[in-house]
Parts: C-alpha cells; sequence; structure tokens
C-alpha cells in the first residue's frame, strides 16, 4: 500500500461563537488532486490553514509522510513541502511582486534570481505578471497570479488551494488546470477547495464534504452530478434563475468618452470609454483582471473624481466630480471587489461596517442609534443567510462567503437606484450564488439599473441582458446576450473587436 501524503485525524477546533471543525478526518495520497467542498462557513479554510500552519487545532493529529508532525507555522510547513494559495491573499502593499515572493523562498537566493524565476514560471504557466510592480498597483486577479506563481516555485509535495480560479477568466483556468494536472502526474498531491463543482468534476480524484465543520461524506467527483455534489454539499439543489423579459426605461447611468490618464505607472488608462445602464436592465462587463476594470469602477464610484465634467452622469445630474457620499445620496450603491479593507474594515463589527455606506441608524444630531443600528445589521444577516455570531461579529471572523454575502447585502438592501457590483459572487457557494444572482435580478425586475463587472463569463451569461467586454483601457461595444457566444467574448477580450463588428456589418449589408 501506497503510504499517504497526510492523514487527519480528528482535527477539532473551537472558537468562541463557533466550532470550525469537530472530529474530522482526511486522507489525501500522493498525486492526488482531493476536493474539500462545502458551504460557506463549513470549515474548509479553517482545515487548510491547520494543515499549513497559521492555526493550530484544539484537538486531533496530524500525519505527513507517515510521520506525526506538529506544525507550528507556514514558515515550517513550507519547510517540509506544504504550500497553499489563500483566498484572502497574503501579500504585502508596499513591496514588489518579486520581493514579495522573496519572502518566502530561501535567503540563499538573490532577488534578481527570484525575479527570473517569477519571469520563467509566469511565461511557462502562462499567468503574466510583472515582478517589479508594487503589490498595491494589481488588480485581485493578478494579486491571485502572484500567490500561486509564489506556491509553485516552492516545488511542493503538497498544495493546498483555496478559491484559486474565482478572479480567473476560464482560458487561464484552462491553463491552470493543465499545471495542477502535470504536477499532479509527478507526485504532487493538491487539497483544492472551490464552489465550482464542474472544476471538482473536471480536476478531483476524490472529495470529502464538510457540513458545519463535520465530515458528511466521501465521494469520487467523477462519478457525481453537478446536482448531487450541491445535495451532499447544502442538502438541495439550488434553485434555478428566471432571467424574465424586461423592457428597460429610462438611462440612469451615461459614460460619454471617459479618457482618463492611469493615476500611477502601472494602472491602465481609459481610452474614449462609452456605456448606458438603464433602468431595469443589467449591463455586464467582461475582461481579463487588469485591463481598466478598476480605473473604471473608481471613476464611477467616485473614489476617482479626475473624471472630465460631462463624462459621468446619472441621470441629468453631472456627477463626474461628485465624492461616493454624493453619489450614494443619488441612488448609487457600490460592491468593490476587494471585501477587507475596502467593503468592510476587518475589525469593525458587522454593524458598525454598516455605517460606511449607510446612515439610516444616524439621529439628525449625529448620535448613533445602536438598537436601530443591530436590528439593522441582524435583518440583513437573516435576509442573506449570513452566518455569524450575530450583529457584533467582528467582520474578519466571517468567512469570505460569508463575508461577501454581507457586503452585497448591504449595498442591496438600500433599495439603490444604480447598483455596480464587482465580482458579485467571488468565493460563494452554490446556493448563496443562486441566491445573490436572484436578488440581482429581482432588483433589475423592480426597476434598479445594474452594472456587473466579473471575470466569471458563466455568471454575466446568466445574469446580463447586454456585455461589453474591455481591453487595454477601451471598452467594446455592448452585445445583446442572446448574440454573445464564449468564443466570440473571448476573442473580444484580446481587443478584437472591431474587425469582429465590421465583419458582422458587412454580412448584413450583404444579406
Amino acid at each position: 500500500m501506497t503510504q499517504p501524503r497526510l492523514q487527519l485525524s480528528g482535527i477539532t477546533k473551537r472558537y468562541p461563537a463557533v466550532v470550525a471543525n469537530s472530529n474530522v478526518s482526511l486522507t489525501v495520497m500522493p498525486g492526488e488532486t482531493h476536493a474539500v467542498l462545502g458551504e460557506n462557513g463549513a470549515g474548509k479554510s479553517t482545515l487548510m490553514k491547520i494543515i499549513y500552519g497559521s492555526v493550530k487545532p484544539d484537538a486531533g493529529t496530524v500525519m505527513f509522510d507517515g510521520q506525526q508532525v506538529h506544525i507550528r507555522n507556514p514558515q515550517e510547513a513550507r519547510a517540509m513541502g506544504i504550500s497553499m494559495v489563500f483566498q484572502h491573499f497574503s501579500l504585502f502593499d508596499t513591496i514588489t511582486v518579486a520581493e514579495n515572493v522573496w519572502l518566502g523562498l530561501s535567503k540563499s537566493l538573490s532577488l534578481a534570481e527570484v525575479t527570473q524565476s517569477i519571469a520563467a514560471k509566469a511565461q511557462e504557466y502562462g499567468l503574466e505578471i510583472d515582478p517589479a510592480r508594487p503589490v498595491h498597483t494589481l488588480s485581485v486577479g493578478e494579486m491571485q497570479r502572484v500567490e500561486i506563481i509564489r506556491a509553485l516555485l516552492t516545488n511542493p509535495k503538497l498544495l493546498i488551494l483555496d478559491e484559486p480560479t474565482s478572479v480567473l477568466t476560464p482560458q487561464a483556468v484552462e491553463k491552470l488546470f493543465v499545471v495542477l494536472k502535470k504536477l499532479a502526474s509527478e507526485g504532487c498531491s493538491i487539497l483544492y477547495i472551490s464552489h465550482k463543482l464542474h472544476e471538482i468534476r473536471e480536476l478531483c480524484t476524490a472529495c470529502t464534504v464538510l457540513r458545519g465543520g463535520v465530515v458528511t461524506g466521501v465521494c469520487n467527483p467523477a462519478e457525481e452530478t453537478n446536482g448531487s455534489l450541491s445535495r451532499l454539499m447544502i442538502g438541495a439543489e439550488p434553485p434555478q434563475l428566471t432571467h424574465r423579459a424586461h423592457t428597460p426605461g429610462e438611462a440612469v447611468l451615461t459614460v460619454n468618452e471617459l479618457s482618463l490618464p492611469r493615476d500611477d505607472q502601472f494602472g491602465v488608462d481609459l481610452d474614449a470609454v462609452s456605456l448606458q445602464v438603464r433602468s431595469g436592465e443589467v449591463v455586464g462587463i467582461a475582461g481579463v483582471s487588469g485591463n481598466g476594470q478598476r480605473e473604471l469602477l473608481y471613476a464611477l464610484s467616485g473614489e476617482d473624481v479626475r473624471a472630465p465634467g460631462g463624462s459621468v452622469r446619472m441621470g441629468e445630474v453631472d456627477m463626474a466630480a461628485m465624492h461616493p457620499g454624493q453619489r450614494r445620496a443619488l441612488g448609487l450603491h457600490f460592491v468593490p471587489e476587494e471585501r477587507l479593507g475596502r467593503g468592510a474594515v476587518p475589525t469593525l463589527s458587522l454593524a458598525h461596517n454598516l455605517m460606511l455606506t449607510r446612515s439610516e441608524a444616524l439621529s439628525k444630531s449625529g448620535w448613533i442609534r445602536v438598537k436601530a443600528l443591530q436590528a439593522q445589521a441582524t435583518h440583513i444577516i437573516h435576509r442573506f443567510n449570513v452566518k455569524a455570531g450575530g450583529p457584533g461579529a467582528a467582520a474578519r471572523s466571517l468567512s469570505g462567503g460569508n463575508l461577501q454575502k454581507f457586503i452585497v447585502g448591504r449595498e442591496m438592501d438600500a433599495s439603490p437606484k444604480l447598483l455596480i457590483v464587482s465580482q458579485p459572487t467571488w468565493g460563494v457557494d452554490v446556493g448563496a450564488s443562486a441566491q445573490i444572482r436572484g436578488e440581482i435580478l429581482a432588483l433589475r425586475d423592480a426597476g434598479c439599473a445594474v452594472l456587473v463587472v466579473s471575470e466569471e463569463l458563466d455568471e454575466l451569461f446568466e445574469l446580463c441582458d447586454r456585455l461589453h467586454v474591455i481591453a487595454k483601457g477601451r471598452l467594446s461595444p455592448s452585445v445583446a446576450i442572446a448574440d454573445a457566444t464564449v468564443g466570440r467574448i473571448g476573442e473580444w477580450m484580446s481587443g478584437l473587436w472591431h474587425e469582429d463588428v465590421q465583419k458582422r456589418l458587412a454580412e448584413q449589408i450583404h444579406a
């Protein structure tokens, strides 16, 4: 019998408000790609952090290559051959990509050698990144590439991936899967956390299911369907979305020839961006991460007020120079892609995080009506099924998916006239994804104008009435979702829409 690469027995981890893991056992063989499946808050990330040494278990044993080990910190884990790509990135914003990667590698290597290694790995695996860029200038998708490259450079025996494809394009996911299958064929074991069930079925050879911190099943995902995996994970299949035909109303958001120079040397210039979002419609923006999404979203949300006068309007109101608070007063609500640090303050309670964008619990004299604030937070927690220790729970104590549900819920609950949301279901389980997407469609049907920026094409095809593609700071014409295909949108992501549009116009004239 082959000796297991990793064997967990009776792992238990308790926190004041919750038991994250209860008597969990798990076995991973060499060369096995093993999925850990469960809804948000099921204890998956905590279990991975225990294996990686960043969390200590209260009970249980960890065996690695046949030896019982006590992994005290990530440095010891890496020395043993365990690497992890976190869902929430562990990068220092103020230093470069190369310097971040260097911190986790042997100090016998020079920074120049590490820089060369990053460039070589990036080219080999199709994960484009500039080693000299400061991390604070990267998009979420680019940060994820850095984390994956950093893990691969350690030549791991066990690679832990927590939602590694959540902000990668379909093309990048395909390339990553080629890499992972090659690693597994060479004997590397992979622990894979994802809410994308089709990925688990394609990639993984075994699956352990967690529910409420307890192992509830083990299966071979190749022998399961998306529906059966959903039932194992959440006890039911997610509800089907109904995308009803709807005639949109007046323009709510109008962006007219918005050109904006980058605000740092690693940013992207916006080049004559024009788009319109009308009441009662969902408009999507697809594109590879780092092509101007961040710059456009900052200009729309009010974080960047350098837009020329008249280039960004809400109805008849010119809001190009308005700050976020003034835009919220007009009915614009915004969900950023970064949960912690931008969408929520990690150390503040959920109730107090409401006050970042909501003011209903403030009295006219400026005092916080605490009971009203807690009731408001409790309402959102219940409405969006957020697993948390109540309105007083700190934002950082929630799993990534549950924090996402709370932030999205905070903005949707405000009954916005215009909702701009980036990566709405990043790291969210299938049941919660269906709920969030259903809420977006309900807002649309109620007359809200919705702009969705996402790198998940499946999500955009499911939600949107019309679709744009952004590439190198330029925005394509919109295409009705009925006329869009994955192949066509994939071509447009390379900026090739001019040729496609001219070809189709010629075909129509010819016909």
